[in-house]
């Protein structure tokens, strides 16, 4: 099921990686300069491609869905383990903006529920 779309992932990852550091490389940084959005570009034209030429079966797909949605969140976790350091040696703007963006997401996510209509009490107060 999900173990499908490992090989698709691994690929994509893998030239995403190649492509980035050759762009930092040509932009003067010692630096991946992209790799993760350009592999995230690869794995969604190479799904599109399979499964507009019918060569992705269902269950493969559903194993591309996955690890795309997995992808960019944990990359971005591991991304940010890394600059915690520096950015709490920068000051107290980087505390400050780390607390108020937590902050601000709270407020949106509740926010966004409260517009949700709540079935379960609709339903309980017609009967």
């Amino acid at each position: 099921m999900i173990i499908y779309g490992t090989a698709l992932l691994a690929l994509c990852h893998l030239l995403g990686i190649i492509l980035g550091d050759l762009l930092g490389h040509a932009l003067g940084v010692n630096a991946n300069v992209g790799g993760v959005g350009i592999a995230m570009i690869f794995l969604i034209i190479a799904r599109l491609y399979l499964h507009r030429s019918r060569r992705l079966c269902v269950t493969s797909e559903s194993g591309v869905f996955y690890w795309g949605a997995l992808y960019i969140p944990v990359v971005v976790a591991m991304a940010m383990q890394q600059n915690v350091v520096a950015a709490l040696r920068g000051g107290p703007v980087a505390l400050i903006a780390a607390v108020g963006s937590v902050g601000l997401c709270g407020l949106f996510v509740s926010f966004i529920n409260r517009m949700e209509p709540q079935h379960a009490e609709t339903e309980t107060k017609t009967e």
